[in-house]
């Protein structure tokens, strides 16, 4: 049987209750906060201090698969990405390398490096520098953008633009990703940090080198090889290996040319000789025709004095047209050459570039390269038998060659001519203008009125070829006489009026007044009365309102007559009572008398 024992607890003393908390598992004794803080700044005296931004140098002290461990003497270590070591190819442990503190404690706590960043800082102070200098840096073109290049310049994206990469113009950019080629930084921007780097300016350098070392050299009268760069409409430009030098126009043919293109092609190589050059201005004039001898030097011994010659019209001024007999051979033909009329010749009127023209040497001066050509001496003077070919009163047709205010020029042959006098078109009508009668190139007939042959002038007439009608017409038109017109032209002074057989007579403004007090106007038709007929001057004076006022005064007239013819018959009657009463009897006077009595009578019977 079980012994059933009540029991009493005791306090048991534990294994942990005698234990120092103070102590740590190292047997080390914790310090209080004073000492905490004392020791801490000794602690983090042992390492460096750093800054946001800093530059530093870093050991690498691992790495792994995706970044390199950096050890910057700092409390710890940073980690940077393996792609930013791309270019140190055989990166590995114990190499230095210099970084960039970005945050000395990110998000994480952990001490932020970055070797990009380092590069770029480093590069911008260098390229700060080259760009004062004006060193040559050597880029990697990366990529092609809007306007240009994207250039790696020391780590560093930089902008080439296409204006900058070649003194040619360039349009494929392309061609040039991938290059590495030398650049001069041109321009920067501190404060987006920015640069603009310029391949142009180390071409255009190395020209400025060659253009002074062939300037140095350049001679007047020196023969030079160049290349047609560029053609304009008033010479080329030719690339003299480095220097451009200009060939004007007038030095690359002795003969006249229109272009340089006639001549000359782009990319073509020519020999030139150096005409003249200006060291300051870098100038260089240049020719071509200078190497052939001048043509007046190898003329032909056929071209003399009194030589007939043919040639091509290569320059028309107003005194004359020059005729290029051989290429730098030039003639002139005055106007006074042309034709042996005495009328003005208009040379841009009668000359057409290009047009050949068969003309006689007149002068010919090699020293001073002259020579003065006629074309009317290859014919004989027609003026020298006038007077037989064109008596006076003799009819001829002829070709109407210029018009003026005063009258029309007539060619009746070449070299023979002459002016029909604008009073001398027409009998009837009175002209403005002769160009109102006839046109320059058409057919006229004339008559021979007069020979001036001294002056070599012919007076024509046109009207002349038919009798003057002013002599037939009198009677027809006498003054007085009414005649159906029409208004052709109207002004302030009065109406010009066409009447018939072609006819044409003036009406004063005053004349042209109507009954109603209207105006005949223009283009109206009417009667007109002449009231002027001139046949020596050629003269009519019209009237419309002189028609209906001689109706008025005819009326008038009229009226006064009957009050007159009214009066005398009155008179008349007057008159005859006053006899008759003169001549009464006693007779008559008894019978009146007697009449008297009855009538009284019967008043009385009543």
């Amino acid at each position: 049987m079980e012994e059933n024992t009540t029991l009493t607890n005791p306090s048991v003393a534990t294994a942990h209750d005698d234990f120092d908390w103070s102590i740590d598992k190292r047997n080390v004794a914790r310090y209080n906060n004073d000492e905490q803080q004392k020791y801490d700044a000794v602690y983090e005296g042992t390492f460096k201090t750093i800054t946001d931004g800093e530059m530093v140098q870093g050991t690498v002290v691992g790495m792994t698969k995706t970044d390199v461990v950096i050890n910057i003497g700092f409390k710890s270590d940073g980690l940077v990405s393996l792609n930013e070591f791309r270019d140190m190819h055989g990166l590995k442990t114990g190499d230095v390398v210099e970084v960039m503190v970005v945050e000395k404690e990110d998000r994480e706590g952990h001490l932020h490096l970055s070797r990009k960043q380092a590069r770029i800082s480093r590069a911008w102070e260098r390229i700060v520098e080259m760009h004062k200098t004006g060193e040559v840096v050597t880029g990697f073109v990366t990529s092609k953008t809007k306007g240009g290049l994207i250039v790696d310049i020391l780590g560093m994206e930089t902008f080439l633009p296409g204006s900058q990469i070649d003194v040619k113009p360039v349009t494929d950019y392309d061609q040039f990703v991938g290059k590495t080629m030398e650049f001069k930084v041109v321009k920067i921007n501190e404060a987006i940090k920015n640069a603009v780097v310029s391949h142009k300016a180390l071409i255009e350098s190395d020209i400025e080198a060659q253009r002074a070392e062939i300037m140095g050299k350049l001679e007047k009268g020196q023969v030079l090889e160049g290349t047609i760069k560029n053609i304009t409409d008033f010479g080329a430009f030719l690339d003299l290996g480095g220097v451009d030098g200009l060939l004007y126009i007038t030095d690359i043919s002795w003969g006249r040319i229109n272009h340089p293109s006639e001549v000359l092609k782009l990319d073509q190589k020519v020999n030139v000789v150096v005409l003249d050059f200006d060291d300051e201005k870098k100038r260089i004039s240049l020719g071509l025709k200078q190497l052939t001898p001048h043509p007046w030097d190898t003329l032909s011994t056929d071209i003399v004095e009194g030589a007939s010659v043919k040639g091509k019209v290569v320059n028309i001024e107003d005194y004359g047209a020059f005729l290029e007999i051989t290429p730098g051979v030039e003639g002139l033909v005055h106007v006074s050459e042309i034709t042996w009329a005495n009328t003005p010749v208009n040379a841009k009127e009668f000359f057409k570039l290009g047009d050949e023209y068969e003309a006689k040497v007149v002068t010919l001066d090699k020293d001073n390269r002259k020579m003065s050509l006629s074309i009317k001496q290859l014919s004989a003077d027609p003026w020298n038998e006038i007077e037989e070919k064109f008596p006076v009163g003799s009819k001829h047709s002829g070709l109407v060659k210029n018009i003026t205010p005063y009258g029309v020029f007539v060619e009746l042959q070449p070299g023979i001519g002459g002016m029909i006098h604008i009073s001398d078109l027409s009998w009837l009508k009175r002209f403005n203008h002769p160009s109102e009668f006839t046109k320059s190139g058409s057919t006229i007939d004339t008559i021979i009125l007069n020979i001036d042959k001294e002056n070599r002038k012919l007076q024509l007439g046109h009207k002349q070829l038919e009798e003057d009608p002013w002599n037939a017409l009198q009677e027809t038109f006498a003054i007085g006489s009414v005649h159906e017109a029409t208004v052709t032209k109207k002004d302030d002074k009065g109406a010009l009026v066409q009447l018939p057989y072609g006819l044409e007579g003036f009406a004063p403004a005053r004349h042209l007044a109507k009954q109603d007090g209207k105006t005949v106007a223009a283009d109206e038709t009417a009667p007109f009365m002449v009231i002027e007929f001139d046949r020596n001057e050629k003269r009519i004076v019209l009237s419309h309102a002189r028609i209906w006022e001689q109706v008025i005064a005819h009326e008038k007239e009229a009226v006064v007559k009957e009050k007159k013819a009214d009066a005398a018959k009155t008179k008349k009657a007057v008159k005859d009572i006053q006899n008759k009463v003169e001549k009464s009897t006693l007779g008559d006077l008894g019978v009146l008398a007697e009449l008297k009595k009855k009538m009284e009578g019967g008043e009385e019977a009543k």
